[in-house]
């Protein structure tokens, strides 16, 4: 292809590429900036209109606030255990389920169905069931094994477990269809000749299905972390950030500091540490996979 015919076909290329571009620069990188520039002022409900730059104030202020602290460590805390929660129930719920049952279709929609809901309907439902009223599902069952009745969301050491639970429950079966889907375009070669050299069931996982459902792990882990740091409607409709702060998250914080009591600087400097924060997980998650594909 001569030289004008690959300008041509570059400029087509960008010419298609050009309206996402505007449209990512619009709603993501000018806020951004935006939200940078504020993060250095003290703008508040305080100071609506004059407003002055206070360097690295907000940031320091930030650090040495123990709630937001505890905002950060819950945030981590959640992404971590929902993301291995999620994938390590999702594989080998894939798996089994891409076995020749009869019941294959009806179990893949029942494990898929709570997907589909609103995170306040999963709210409600959980709620019920870890009420410890009589009519809590999961007391009734504790009770009846002999045991004290439990306060899962009132209990600060059991609260953001509970909430844990609770997503890993509603997003198990999203995830176990990525999975499927990966499962699905793997040829019946490779085991086949597998077999022929006697590899058991557990070989075969180790060495053919779990390699090659790499792409799938891939997204679905990164997803699962970049989800779970923006966790707030399921923690909102279970425990509203408590009791205390214990259940509190980062973009919970971010809504009740930064916009509910009007301290907009506060927490646009809290917003750019968020962004950090996803961007460098992001990029370790990212070194870990492919040091994984390297072996």
């Amino acid at each position: 292809m001569n030289k004008p015919n690959i300008f041509k076909r570059e400029i087509n290329y960008v010419l298609l590429l050009l309206p996402a571009l505007l449209i990512y620069c619009t709603f993501f990188i000018y806020p951004t900036i935006k939200t940078a520039i504020y993060s250095f002022t003290n703008w508040s409900d305080v100071h609506p209109v004059v407003v002055k730059f206070v360097g690295l104030n907000n940031y320091i202020a930030l650090f040495k606030d123990s709630i937001y602290l505890t905002g950060i460590s819950n945030t981590l805390i959640y992404a971590v255990l929902a993301m291995l929660g999620q994938n390590l129930l999702a594989i080998p719920l894939a798996v089994f389920l891409n076995k020749k049952l009869k019941t294959k279709n009806l179990l893949r929609a029942a494990f898929f169905l709570p997907a589909v809901f609103s995170v306040l309907v999963i709210g409600f439902l959980w709620n019920f069931m870890y009420s410890p009223s009589d009519f809590g599902l999961i007391n009734q069952l504790v009770v009846s094994l002999g045991f004290e009745r439990i306060n899962f969301l009132g209990d600060p050491r059991l609260a953001l477990y509970s909430v844990i639970i609770a997503s890993v429950w509603q997003w198990v079966g999203y995830t176990m269809v990525i999975y499927l889907a990966n499962l699905q375009s793997i040829s019946t070669d490779y085991y086949e000749a597998a077999k022929i050299d006697r590899a058991n069931g557990w070989q075969l996982f180790c060495y053919i299905t779990l390699p090659l459902l790499l792409p799938a792990i891939t997204f679905n882990t990164v997803m699962g972390m970049i989800n779970g740091m923006k966790v707030f409607d399921i923690v909102y409709a279970l425990t509203g950030g408590g009791p205390g702060y214990s259940t509190e998250t980062i973009v919970s914080l971010m809504i009740k500091k930064g916009l509910s009591e009007g301290f907009y600087s506060y927490g646009a400097a809290f917003g750019i540490v968020f962004v950090i924060l996803v961007g460098f997980i992001t990029f370790l998650h990212f070194t870990l996979i492919k040091m994984w594909e390297r072996r």
